[in-house]
């Protein structure tokens, strides 16, 4: 009879702890469900046109005083400035390799992005990509969504040391930081890199950089390819900025407040569309020191500005510009992962097969573009992934880097 007891309660009592683990559950549940819908509250806004892309994208024609810039508390009582008082004027001969063209043909051919091909938004707006509820449900949490993992940037060392031991970010980067910088500049080829698991990126970019490695501060812009964060395998145009290391601060694109745009022709996001086999993007970031703005140019498209205030250390210049391609190696099988970066071919292939940076510029003091001075490559895992650094009789500084990942000298 007294185990007949025991056992009774022993039942009572996991009964009460699975209806508690039950109605826990069911709150966390509850819980996420109003997290998501907040953020998409605040993230898509209320459109004057919906544009249905051809890749899935749904994008937005807000209003550009009514876009996400504006929930930031910075930027409450900020003034909309639709166009720079200064721009960068350059000053040096681009180079042999630098003066190839933007496309076959020899012509530099407006900048179309996929869903351009279903409509435009009118003056006064600007194109928002859309943020679904699959989008964040993507993300490693709810938290992260927009957000790249704390420390991306702050262990990337200045020498190759990188360990496989772990899931890591690689890169293949050309820097400089010899001097006080007020932006960067260069001309990026395009690929469509394979990605091995969904999970994982292929990206080139720009970084503007101030700040310790622990509160770092920087302000990023290229192309990428990251299945996880967009949901297919396109080539995208996209920015990044934080203000504290990649800890609590800025996101990928319009993810929380922040960037301002007040370009109405392209979508930050958006996938790159072009016939060519191999193309190019130019991307120009530099500081308007009368309105205290970083702006960001894309091509020939002026794009919007990070007010300087979101900044820390990037509130009135830069100690680094870098240029390069990152991948994630997230060593699913143990191996070291297959997805490529820039164009899946190793520098030493040149032009025509390997990824390339051409006329790489930084913006000086006296609101120049100038050769960036002392500047190096690096190449963390050369076996995997190289750099190969060039300058031309003409003084314009090029690279070539990229790689296939895993291979038979890189395991």
């Amino acid at each position: 009879m007294y185990q007949v007891k025991n056992m009774n309660r022993f039942y009572c009592f996991m009964l009460l702890l699975m209806m508690s683990i039950c109605d826990a559950s069911s709150l966390n549940m509850q819980h996420q469900k109003l997290q998501v819908k907040k953020i998409l509250s605040s993230l898509n806004k209320k459109p004057l046109k919906s544009i249905k892309s051809l890749d899935g994208d749904m994008i937005d024609c807000i209003l550009v005083s009514h876009q996400p810039a504006f929930d930031h508390p910075l930027l409450k009582n900020h003034t909309i400035q639709m166009k720079p008082n200064y721009y960068p004027e350059e000053l040096i001969g681009v180079g042999k390799f630098n003066s190839s063209p933007h496309s076959k043909d020899g012509t530099t051919k407006p900048i179309t992005q996929l869903w351009h091909l279903n409509g435009r938004c009118p003056n006064g707006t600007v194109p928002v990509r859309r943020t679904k509820k699959k989008d964040i449900m993507r993300a490693n949490s709810i938290n992260s969504f927009g957000k790249k993992k704390q420390k991306s940037f702050s262990q990337l060392p200045l020498v190759a040391s990188a360990s496989l031991n772990s899931p890591t970010h690689e890169y293949a980067y050309v820097t400089t930081e010899s001097n006080e910088y007020y932006g960067g500049k260069a001309t990026i080829s395009v690929w469509n890199p394979q990605v091995m698991d969904p999970h994982e990126l292929s990206l080139s970019q720009i970084w503007v950089v101030g700040g310790p490695d622990s509160s770092v501060n920087t302000i990023e812009a290229g192309w990428m390819v990251s299945p996880n964060r967009f949901g297919d395998s396109n080539t995208r145009l996209f920015i990044y900025w934080t203000s504290d290391g990649y800890q609590h601060t800025g996101c990928y694109n319009l993810d929380c407040p922040g960037f301002v745009q007040t370009n109405n022709n392209i979508a930050l996001g958006g996938s790159i569309n072009d016939d060519d086999s191999q193309f190019e993007i130019t991307i120009l970031v530099w500081k308007d020191p009368e309105k205290e703005l970083w702006w960001l140019k894309y091509g020939t498209e002026i794009l919007g500005y990070w007010p300087a205030s979101l900044f820390q250390y990037l509130t009135n210049s830069a100690s680094l510009i870098r240029w390069g391609g990152e991948v994630t190696n997230s060593k699913l099988d143990g191996q070291h992962t297959t997805t490529q970066m820039g164009s899946g071919q190793f520098a030493e292939e040149g032009e025509n097969a390997a990824s390339y940076f051409r006329n790489l510029q930084v913006v000086d003091g006296s609101n120049n573009l100038r050769p960036p001075g002392v500047i190096k490559a690096i190449a963390e895992q050369p076996n995997c992934y190289n750099v190969l650094l060039q300058n031309d009789n003409d003084g314009g500084y090029y690279f070539f880097y990229g790689g296939p990942g895993r291979n038979p000298n890189c395991p």
